[in-house]
């Protein structure tokens, strides 16, 4: 398997992590979105959205979208338990984290650390709804080790990605004692640092 991605990117980062915990083997095909290198023609002839992460299976398939391939690399493990209902929990935060915390949190970090905009130039409605995310998962948080059951799971995987850099983006995660515990348990569950 090729796994074509951008380190810069938490959206790789979690299909690295996930290939890395489930044992799966893939060369890392470096893509630099700064230099457009998804918008090629030869890139876009195999992955037509023209974004990162992608990954190519030996038999030539392919696979674009970090949470559709982190579902299908899960498949089997640990990170993602036979039962439908726990699954279908699973499903409820990597559709979340997409829609509701993905565009806000990870845009304010792009912005800020790869555009060089200042805390003060964020888009207000972009950080209140990414303090609000925040606060979801510090929420979800006050009772549970783990998002969506007693392990780490994917749903972990596509949260934490994004949310471990969110003060890069200008968000601060010192009131949210929830949240700093839980990424120091999954980086340490996926030893990542």
């Amino acid at each position: 398997m090729q796994i074509y991605g951008d380190v810069i990117s938490g959206n790789c980062l979690k299909v690295k992590w996930t290939a890395d915990a489930v044992g799966r083997p893939y060369t890392w095909v470096p893509i630099d979105i700064m230099k457009g290198e998804s918008r090629n023609a030869a890139y876009l002839a195999k992955f037509p959205q023209g974004q990162v992460p992608a990954v190519e299976f030996d038999d030539g398939r392919t696979l674009a979208q970090s949470n559709a391939i982190i579902r299908y690399l899960a498949r089997g493990s640990h990170l993602l338990p036979d039962d439908g209902f726990a699954q279908a929990k699973i499903d409820e935060w990597l559709f979340w984290e997409q829609y509701s915390h993905e565009p806000y949190v990870a845009v304010c970090r792009f912005h800020m650390k790869y555009l060089g905009r200042s805390k003060a130039e964020r888009d207000a409605w972009r950080v209140e709804r990414g303090e609000k995310a925040l606060d979801l998962i510090e929420q979800q948080l006050s009772g549970s080790d783990f998002l969506a059951g007693a392990g780490l799971t994917i749903a972990d995987v596509a949260v934490v990605a994004y949310t471990r850099m969110a003060d890069e983006g200008g968000f601060d995660l010192a009131e949210r004692p929830g949240i700093r515990k839980w990424i120091a348990r999954c980086e340490s569950s996926l030893r990542i640092h």
